[in-house]
């Protein structure tokens, strides 16, 4: 079975709606689940007493009051009911396709970290659990949205035991590349990272980001925000779920042969994007514009927009 460990924001409007439902999908997963929330935010203790949650109110902080993962991550290790545990951002619905995935990579690995691309989804209201079919439901919301995140979104990570997560850095919740660091660890460690996007639909709950003065953007850019990314180590010590080393699958869980040649295809993508950008204004845009006339009336529009359809499918 599993231990949930998070941390909140303050259970007001919209952040209290979202994360009342993802607390009560968690625990309605198996009557054994167990979920430890972190912290003294607002509306947490009734939370707790309420679904019956484990409250660990005491944790470490950095000058803004963002919470330390490394402390999360030993605390929870050291009190875990279970054998497995997961970390997840506490605005992450989850139904049973979880524990299935989790019940196939078992029966094969001993030592494991799973994780997987999310579903954005638009969701205002407290979802109804008491109707049989919620699960149903919240899948086939996700479905109709059609907005699955790319492979830089990482919002859970369930992980054994054995894979004692030690001596993280001092990475806080809310900014950038701790998940990244993570992923990379876990290979680092010799220890097989699962990607599984194809069978767990994690649903996020789309909200705003109106805790930040400067909305999304500062997330990337304030003090906390440098910090993290200069205790991450740069592009040496960041993966993906592209690294992933098996994918699980409907059918069976496959061998990801190439996922060591994705970090340095990206490492190189991202390198080369001022050069590529420098491009694509100057030359390629120009030459577009310079040839329109003639692309449409050889009727090429049409055609090099499908191109561009299929590439972002891809």
């Amino acid at each position: 079975m599993i231990s949930f460990f998070t941390t909140t924001k303050p259970f007001l409007g919209h952040s209290g709606i979202i994360q009342r439902n993802a607390l009560q999908s968690w625990k309605l997963l198996h009557p054994d689940v167990e979920v430890i929330l972190f912290g003294k935010e607002e509306g947490i203790t009734g939370a707790c007493a309420e679904f019956g949650l484990h409250h660990e109110p005491e944790v470490a902080r950095d000058r803004a009051g963002l919470p330390y993962m490394n402390y999360m991550f030993d605390r929870a290790e050291e009190i875990a009911r279970h054998d497995n545990l997961c970390y997840a951002n506490c605005d992450i619905i989850f139904t049973s396709d979880l524990l299935e995935a989790l019940g196939r990579v078992r029966a094969v690995r001993s030592e494991f970290l799973i994780v997987g691309r999310r579903w954005d989804t638009d969701i205002v209201q407290p979802l109804d659990f008491s109707n049989l079919r919620w699960q149903e439901e919240i899948r086939e919301l996700s479905l109709k949205t059609s907005d699955q995140r790319d492979c830089g979104g990482i919002d859970y990570f369930l992980f054994s035991r054995r894979l004692l997560y030690k001596k993280i850095p001092g990475f806080v919740v809310g900014r950038p590349q701790w998940d990244n660091w993570l992923i990379w660890k876990a290979l680092d460690s010799g220890i097989d990272v699962i990607d599984a996007s194809a069978v767990v639909r994690a649903i996020h709950q789309n909200h705003g980001y109106a805790s930040h003065p400067d909305g999304r953007e500062g997330l990337w850019s304030d003090e906390s925000s440098e910090r993290n990314i200069a205790l991450a180590g740069g592009d040496a010590h960041l993966r993906s779920i592209q690294s992933a080393t098996y994918r699980l699958t409907a059918d069976k869980l496959s061998h990801n042969s190439f996922h060591y040649l994705v970090h340095w295809r990206v490492t190189l993508e991202r390198r080369t994007e001022p050069l590529r950008a420098f491009v694509r204004t100057n030359l390629w845009h120009p030459f577009l514009e310079l040839t329109r006339p003639v692309r449409h009336a050889l009727g090429i529009k049409q055609g090099h927009a499908a191109l561009c359809n299929r590439k972002r499918e891809d």
